[in-house]
């Protein structure tokens, strides 16, 4: 059997002040979200920036990630690239420290057909015994993982979920209702996230779940007591949060609202990325009132 991957996780971002990474703040945002009961972490992902992160920066990031969580969560780590070769390399390395797993996306800008996706995510299932998450996000890699090469992946022994960003709902909802086996299918799309439940998906890894962490933990849990009812309500207060922390190239909106509530030092992010708008502020400003984060 497959490690089974459900609930809610979140992909961490990386806390900077002045332009070094944040590990006081890493630490409190690691304890936070796991005593709100979150099911696992993903430090280096695109929410933690990882292409503007140092090579001694992500490896010190894994480690601490794992000194601060202590076993208490799964801690799989944002890993990828578009030279397969390159990918193994770094594999190779995160493999010194133990962690859960690994996210690593559809390679991007190169364009690989489907048979080259297949065969970049084989060399890297052959390559460790580490459980791999796929994550399918086309409209930042300029390739969508098809519905086919994701079944050919998921009867591989160490390809143990999709994160889904496919962006087509009618994609989604023909792999959530014709789903691999012993295969779990986590939304990428926090908009996403209470269709993707009521459709059988096994939770999300959410960026958004940053803030009002305890009213996702709700909407999932109230589904898997198939009180859909009830979670619609709670999703209904989460609708307008959603847009607005993506309005605006993502983790900025996010860092604002977690520096405003003194969770990290900084709402600085590292360029190309900037720092939120002020006219975006006053809108997060105005929903906080409205949303317990």
């Amino acid at each position: 059997m497959k490690m089974k991957l459900n609930g809610v996780w979140i992909p961490l971002i990386t806390p900077f002040h002045n332009d070094r990474i944040d590990y006081q703040s890493l630490q409190k945002l690691i304890d936070l979200y796991i005593g709100k009961g979150v099911s696992g972490l993903i430090p280096l992902a695109t929410t933690g920036e990882s292409p503007a992160i140092e090579d001694d920066e992500y490896e010190a990031v894994i480690e601490k990630t794992l000194e601060y969580s202590r076993g208490r969560v799964p801690v799989f780590v944002g890993l990828g690239g578009n030279y397969t070769k390159k990918v193994i390399k770094q594999l190779q390395r995160v493999e010194k420290y133990k962690v859960d797993g690994i996210l690593s996306v559809t390679p991007y800008y190169n364009r690989p057909d489907q048979n080259g996706i297949y065969q970049h995510f084989l060399q890297m299932s052959e390559a460790t015994a580490l459980p791999i998450i796929i994550y399918n996000i086309p409209y930042r890699t300029g390739r969508n993982i098809e519905n086919s090469t994701i079944y050919k992946l998921a009867v591989l022994h160490n390809i143990v979920g999709l994160k889904d960003s496919c962006g087509d709902l009618k994609q989604t909802t023909e792999l959530l209702l014709h789903r691999p086996a012993d295969f779990s299918i986590l939304t990428g799309e926090d908009a996403l996230f209470f269709t993707t439940l009521a459709l059988g998906g096994d939770g999300g890894i959410l960026a958004s779940a940053h803030l009002a962490t305890e009213s996702f933990l709700d909407v999932y849990q109230l589904i898997q007591a198939n009180n859909h009812h009830a979670a619609f309500e709670k999703w209904r207060n989460l609708a307008d949060l959603i847009p607005l922390l993506f309005m605006e190239p993502n983790p900025a909106p996010i860092k604002y609202c977690l520096q405003q509530q003194g969770l990290i030092q900084s709402l600085e992010t590292r360029l190309p990325l900037t720092e939120v708008s002020e006219e975006l502020k006053v809108k997060l400003n105005q929903i906080a009132t409205k949303i317990s984060f």
